[in-house]
């Protein structure tokens, strides 16, 4: 990082991945946390500390695993504070201190060592934080020592904090001092930053304060938050800072923690520390006991975010690496650091252009050859950029250069973002493009891990990524391969790729089996409410385990939601029953779960369309919802199923909004129903009206009016083609167009049947002497009808005349015939009760025959004629059963409403009757409220000590209700008072008892004018307000009912016609004959009940099927038709034109940034071919001066080449440079040299030859002691040993002979024939000069399944052994050095079995050499290589006996390295030197490379 100030160091500046790690081991293994996405309820970090207890047990957690760093040992320091007080080499002062740190008496003399003198012991910062004056924000935070273990810091932030196992790591460094950026680039930035962050589920590591890239950060996230829905919390903003450079850090001490503690941002009096950001979320603040120390930080940052890149987010089985981006901004020094540790470490980074500084070098040389970058062209971009250039010594120009080159040759993880270059328009595509770029290996075909990719895209929902990026032309994707995606998808609620895969040719049918329901049900979102009703069938299992026996609200309180382990389908075909009524049958049985734990093949459901929709319904998945429903053939079931559990669901939830979008949904699916079925019956009525009655096997055998019955779909039952089935099933085999007169006509003169007075509907029955039209007459649902109404209305006449005219001592015939009447009735309800085709059972029959109003006045009337008929019988009881069977002839009277039902002009009136008899019932309520109220007072004023319950009860109510009618009593105010009209004790039973009086005057004592006041009251309340508000609320229910009505109506015109449509044809009492028939034919002969088929049909299985293809086809269309009446709608459409507008806009300003680079493209070509022309000109000159021609004198001097400034400026990302090979070694000059705590020193490309004077050059010296193997060269820089060895020559046992001929020696060093390294020494290596090794190439073709050698671009394509140690990153060929005298390398020895060495030693022996010479090695040193010799040994026939032997020899051997047959490939993901030879020995084959 750039310094700001002589006291601030590198991490004050910059935020990145740091420096060389320590060497502190993170111990641990931290459980991966199962992230549940739902896509419209995302986790948020929920406050551990609300409850006492869990503040306890947070504390106390944290003050045994979190430590700070204290220092022990008070030593004066040469500095001041800013006080100007003494401070400790700590830099803290003598008050900070503690008392025995004052006065050590056990380190008295020592000299101060951090290492020694600062101890750890309990944190004494922790808590919330609360940032003074700046709104409700409250954030978390911890002060840690340096050396705490990541998975500490990990578990910390995931169990303790609450934060979800993040999608995507993003550490932001760069610039820690404020600095300018363009208006446009910083809008860009912050947008983009948040944009990935929030549709990801990132988290954003920074330094935390307020200054430079971090308040950047800060300022994008208080943007975001502020233009959109989400809170801040949404996004993760994680500050690593230093503890000792915080300003105002005492506010955050406390030993019990702070909840929150108040933080006051003090920009103006932090002088040389700095302030936390208040825009970040959490801060974790790394102690390591001193103050004012810039940098503390990185080490702990770099272990952190290393250790969170190697945990795993699951994602729907799914288990996947977080991945992890540096971005970078502007910066210094420490940046680049930053960014050469990010890029050798394999992290992708995504640098801005634009931003200054680092950023802005490294943009400006991103597109050019290596060969290109040179030190000079290094310091003339640093001039550019850096004001304080005189800082940049040589040496480090030559260090700045160096790791440039190596950043740029890594262009796959390096990502260059352009404002408007190459239609970059968005930062968050650009981060996501460098990840998917960076992640891209290849499998052991040379396929691209496009899985891998996808699964990324999938886990940071962004389907728009995976469009530009993974489905393009390269790859084929087939449906099976996008099946785990797709499952993933489903649980995390991703409906964008759900649908893309749909689109892809994914099909759920091969998708869905049972193992994959099941858990898919397992990963249930704990917070829905099914999953509690799942709770509760487990818990009433007896098969269950107790363990799952918990409570429901301990479930959804856990923070990691428990998956439902012991669930099977047939617990969820249990909820689903109770949802969708007990008419269904269950969905999935025990026999298929059984049958789905066998061991076999994948077992699918019968409908995998189906299963998939409850599934996403159950959950509140709307989206996925609407994607599945489209999906399914049987939509129009589908869609009300959705409803019916919808409404099911929404009479259960507790929350009131959740259960109104649920009914809302439901009205949806509803319509979607509605649409569906309007589409099919315009096209064809009577297919459509198979769709109505057809028996669904994958909905439980139920038919689609049945489940929009139970359902109460009020508008489906209303449709018109619903209706005008409704109609056909009421007129029977009649045809509609007969008027009613005419069935009247025929029921009092049925030989009129026999004319063509009636019209049939079926042929058959259009012959007029048939007698199969009596039949077909007297069984429609209408002419049984009208012959029950005339048969109620005689039965109600003739009870009627016994009541009134014929009641005597003794019952008469008209009497009997009553009884006989009611019997039938009787009998009737009987079989209504107990007629139960579908197999419901008594209980659920009893339970639907109950839930009609009409039913239970049925069954109301008889009973009180029982009653009645009781008593009658009884002869001191003849009134009383004369009075019980009066009243009960008001109930059948009341039964004739039923039958009015079915006019379309009484039918709704009487809906409009009912509702307003519950109004009526509410009323009632307030009213005694005043009754009783006045009552009780009038009857207390005005007459003492009544006993009479009776005339207590007049008083009280009787004359209180009368008087809101007019009837007011003639004594409440004394005028009318009279003696005659009252008992003045109460004596007379038939008159009231006086009022107060005086009896000698005859006059009232009561107050009079008490009496009226509370009449006029009374009467004002009662009477006035009461009353009109019943009139008012009658007018209320009426219009809102009014636009109901007819529907209301419709769909209970269905239960009437139902039932007259299963009644018998015979009227009461004649039906008495049909229920002894049907008697016979249950009891006698054991006929089971049959539906009928117009209300219930099961269809052969081509016809069904056939039948839903249809449907379907015509739900396409349906869905076109929403689409463009979607598309029509003004909203919509002023939407569309602003998006093209928008669009518009942006293509215009990417032609005229592609023109403007364009421009400067062709200006820089015609300047670089200008410049080449000079040369020439200048080469001609000096030809023809040389020549004789013109002297010295009238040679023009050639104009200074001035190189242009902006030449990389024009080259967009998207181009590819192609370095070609380097001519110099590469690997041999890396920066970190394995296994040496020592840096190399850079080395340049063009510094690397001998011959080139490279005066700074001082590179260390590292001679490692090795103990493997019996001889080796020996260690230091010893003249006198090292005088001993023989170079270019055999030394005894050591060949030090070079391939390349003879090397130079100097000071008794031999020098790398290929040139500077940056390290002295042997290294690692054996022996000084060349380390010769040996690498066997083992071959075979590839061969197709049927055997044929597979072939590529017309060549045949080779597969090549290789191996990968554990430890090792690559593959690499079985090579490796030899021990002298030996031929095979010790590293081939260790995978072969001892017996298979001389075999493979003749193979070697028979092999080609198709490579010899030096190796690009990062052991290599300037005074020790590696050269080779590369061996191919092909087998030409897959049936080989050698290539047997070989493998063979493999398998048995037991060891710690991976071998495979790989296909061999430009692109293998193999060690660079080794991809060198397999290009070879694909040319000796002619084979494709």
């Amino acid at each position: 990082m750039e310094p700001s100030s002589p006291r601030k160091l590198s991490s004050m500046q910059e935020a990145g991945f740091g420096m060389q790690p320590r060497k502190t081991s993170d111990l641990g293994v931290v459980p991966h946390s199962n992230g549940n996405n739902n896509p419209f309820k995302r986790k948020k970090s929920q406050s551990a500390f609300i409850n006492s207890e869990k503040k306890e047990n947070f504390n106390s957690w944290i003050l045994e695993k979190i430590k700070k760093k204290e220092c022990m040992y008070f030593v004066e320091s040469s500095k001041m504070s800013d006080a100007g007080k003494v401070v400790c080499k700590c830099g803290y002062t003598r008050e900070q201190h503690s008392r025995e740190a004052r006065k050590p008496l056990m380190f008295q003399g020592m000299t101060w060592d951090p290492k020694m003198h600062i101890k750890e012991t309990s944190t004494d910062a922790f808590g919330e934080i609360a940032f003074t004056g700046l709104g409700q924000k409250v954030g978390k935070y911890v002060r840690v020592s340096q050396d705490t273990p990541s998975h500490i810091i990990y578990k910390l932030m995931t169990e303790h904090w609450g934060l979800e196992v993040p999608n995507l790591l993003i550490s932001v460094t760069g610039g820690a001092k404020n600095f300018i950026m363009k208006p446009r680039l910083k809008r860009i930035f912050r947008r983009g930053l948040a944009k990935v962050a929030q549709t990801t589920g990132a988290w954003i590591i920074t330094g935390g304060s307020h200054a430079g890239v971090m308040k950047q950060v800060g300022e994008a996230v208080r943007d975001f938050s502020l233009s959109s829905s989400y809170k801040e919390s949404d996004l993760i903003t994680i500050g690593v800072a230093t503890w000792g450079t915080v300003h105002n850090r005492e506010s955050l001490i406390n030993p019990k923690g702070c909840f929150p503690a108040e933080y006051n941002l003090d920009e103006e009096g932090q002088g040389d520390l700095t302030c936390l950001d208040s825009n970040h979320s959490h801060f974790i603040l790394v102690d390591d006991g001193t103050h004012g120390l810039y940098g503390v930080e990185i080490p702990l940052r770099t272990r952190l975010e290393k250790f969170i890149s190697e945990q795993k987010k699951h994602h729907g089985g799914l288990a996947i690496k977080i991945p992890i981006v540096c971005v970078v901004l502007e910066g210094g020094p420490g940046t680049l650091n930053t960014i050469y540790n990010a890029i050798t470490n394999g992290t992708p980074c995504v640098i801005m252009a634009g931003s200054g500084r680092v950023a802005d070098v490294i943009a400006h040389v991103a597109n050019l050859p290596i060969s290109e970058i040179t030190i000079s062209l290094i310091q003339k971009k640093l001039s550019m950029f850096f004001q304080e250039m005189e800082t940049f010594t040589e040496s480090k120009i030559v260090e700045w250069t160096k790791k440039i080159q190596d950043i740029v040759r890594r262009r796959q993880l390096l990502t260059i973002f352009r404002e408007g270059k190459d239609g970059q328009q968005d930062m968050d595509v650009a981060i996501l493009q460098a990840l998917l770029k960076a992640s891209r290996n290849h499998d052991r075909f040379c396929h691209e891990n496009w899985g891998h990719q996808l699964n990324l895209a999938v886990a940071w929902n962004r389907v728009d990524i995976a469009l530009s990026e993974i489905f393009t032309d390269e790859r084929q994707w087939k449906p099976s391969d996008l099946h785990p995606m797709m499952i993933a998808a489903l649980i995390s609620n991703k409906p964008d790729f759900v649908k893309l895969f749909l689109e892809y040719g994914v099909r759920l049918n091969e998708l869905v089996t049972l193992e994959t329901l099941l858990s898919l049900y397992q990963n249930l979102t704990p917070s829905c409410l099914f999953y509690n009703k799942l709770q509760k069938v487990l818990a009433e299992d007896p098969l269950c385990p107790p363990s799952i026996l918990t409570s429901s609200s301990t479930l959804r309180m856990d923070h990691a939601a428990q998956k439902l382990q012991d669930l099977r389908m047939d617990h969820v075909a249990q909820v689903l029953r109770d949802l969708l009524g007990d008419f269904t049958q269950p969905l999935y049985t025990e026999q298929e779960q059984e049958q789905a734990l066998l061991p076999k093949e994948n077992t699918f459901t019968t409908d995998p369309v189906r299963d998939l929709l409850i599934w996403a319904i159950v959950q509140n998945r709307w989206e996925l919802a609407e994607i599945i429903w489209t999906q399914s053939q049987d939509c129009i079931m589908a869609a009300l199923a959705c409803s019916k559990l919808l409404k099911e669901l929404s009479k259960e939830e507790e929350d009131t909004d959740c259960s109104e979008e649920m009914l809302a949904r439901a009205d949806q699916y509803e319509l979607k129903a509605i649409g569906v079925f309007t589409e099919c019956y315009r096209k064809d009525e009577e297919r459509a009206q198979k769709l109505l009655v057809r028996v669904s096997d994958a909905w439980g055998m139920t038919t689609c009016l049945q489940l929009a019955l139970e359902a109460k779909d009020l508008k489906f039952v209303s449709h018109g083609g619903v209706q005008a089935f409704l109609t056909k099933v009421w007129w029977g085999k009649l045809c509609v167009e007969n008027g009613l007169w005419r069935v009247m006509l025929c029921m009092l003169a049925f030989p009129l049947l026999f004319t063509g007075f009636i019209l049939f509907r079926e042929k058959r029955l259009q012959s007029k002497n048939s007698l199969a039209r009596v039949r077909g007459f007297f069984n429609a649902p209408v002419v049984i009808f009208h012959l029950n109404i005339l048969s109620y209305f005689a039965f109600l006449w003739l009870f009627a005349y016994v009541l009134m005219m014929d009641f005597q001592d003794s019952p008469s015939w008209h009497e009997y015939a009553i009884y006989c009447w009611l019997f039938s009735l009787v009998c009737e309800e009987m079989r209504q009760l107990f007629y139960d085709p579908d197999g419901y059972g008594l209980h659920k029959m009893a339970s639907l025959y109950f839930s009609d109003s009409w039913n239970k006045l049925d069954v109301a009337a008889i009973l009180l004629f029982i009653g009645g008929l009781t008593c009658r019988l009884l002869p001191e009881m003849l009134y009383t059963g004369r009075v019980v069977l009066s009243l009960d002839f008001i109930l059948f009277c009341l039964r004739l409403m039923h039958i009015f039902t079915v006019s379309k002009t009484l039918g709704p009136k009487i809906i409009i009757l009912k509702r307003m008899m519950k109004d009526v019932f509410f009323f009632l309520f307030l009213l005694v409220v005043w009754v009783v109220s006045f009552g009780v007072a009038t009857q207390a004023i005005l007459i003492r000590n009544e006993s009479r319950v009776d005339w207590i009860l007049r008083g009280v109510v009787y004359q209180s209700y009368l008087t809101i009618f007019g009837q007011i009593p003639t004594y409440i105010d004394g005028v009318n008072f009279s003696l005659d009209y009252c008992s003045p004790n109460g004596t007379d039973p038939y008159k009231p008892k006086c009022p107060e009086n005086d009896m000698t005057r005859q006059e009232p004592l009561f107050p009079e004018w008490l009496t009226v006041i509370l009449l006029c009251l009374y009467l004002l309340f009662a009477n006035i307000l009461l009353l009109n508000l019943l009139i008012a609320m009658f007018n209320y229910t009426f219009q809102e009912v009014q636009e109901h009505t007819d529907q209301i109506w419709k769909f209970q015109r269905h239960d009437l016609i139902e039932e007259y449509y299963n009644r018998p044809p015979a009227p009461p009492p004649l039906i008495l004959l049909s229920h002894l028939q049907l008697l016979v034919k249950r009891i006698v002969l054991r006929i089971p009940p049959k539906r009928h088929k117009q209300l219930k049909n099961k269809l052969e299985e081509n016809e069904e099927m056939a039948l839903l293809s249809w449907e379907a086809y015509l739900k396409e269309n349906y869905l076109q038709n929403q689409q463009y009446y979607l598309m029509q709608r003004s909203e919509q459409r002023i939407q569309d034109i602003n998006n093209k507008m928008d669009t518009m806009m942006e293509l215009l300003d990417v032609d005229r940034m592609k023109r403007s680079g364009s421009m400067e493209q062709r200006l820089a070509s015609l300047e670089e071919q200008m410049g080449q022309t000079s040369k020439a000109l200048h080469w001609i000159v000096r030809a023809l001066r040389d020549g004789g021609f013109g002297s010295e004198a009238d040679v023009p001097a050639p104009a200074p080449q001035k190189a242009t400034e902006e030449q990389d400026e024009g080259l967009g990302d998207g181009q590819k440079v192609e370095d070609g090979d380097s001519l110099y070694h590469v690997s041999a000059r890396h920066l970190r040299y394995p296994s040496c705590p020592d840096t190399r020193f850079a080395v340049p490309d063009e510094k690397v030859p001998w011959e080139t004077e490279f005066a700074i050059y001082n590179p260390p010296f590292y001679t490692a002691e090795r103990k493997d193997t019996a001889v080796v060269d020996p260690v230091g820089s010893c003249l006198e040993l090292l005088s001993k060895i023989k170079y270019n020559a055999e030394d005894g046992l050591v060949d030090r002979r070079s391939f390349h001929g003879l090397y130079q020696v100097r000071d008794n060093f031999p020098l790398n024939p290929m040139g500077r390294t940056g390290l002295r020494g042997r290294g690692s290596l054996r022996y000084f000069g060349p380390n010769h090794a040996l690498h066997p190439v083992f071959t075979r073709w590839w061969r197709n399944q049927d055997g044929t050698i597979h072939k590529k671009s017309i060549r045949k394509v080779l597969e090549v052994l290789v191996v990968k140690h554990l430890q090792a990153e690559h593959w690499a060929l079985p090579g490796g050095s030899r021990e002298p005298g030996q031929m095979l390398p010790q590293k081939l020895k260790q995978i072969l079995e001892q017996e298979a060495w001389s075999s493979i030693e003749n193979l070697l022996k028979q092999g080609k050499e198709v490579y010899k010479g030096y190796m690009d090695d990062p052991r290599n040193t300037d005074n020790a290589w590696v050269e080779t010799v590369a061996v191919s040994v092909h087998f030409q026939d897959q049936n080989d006996v050698e290539l047997k032997r070989l493998e063979d020899h493999l398998q048995k051997k037991d060891y710690e390295v991976d071998f495979r047959w790989q296909v061999v490939d430009r692109r293998m993901p193999l060690y660079t030197n080794h991809n060198t030879i397999l290009q070879k020995v694909a040319a000796l084959f002619e084979a494709y490379y």
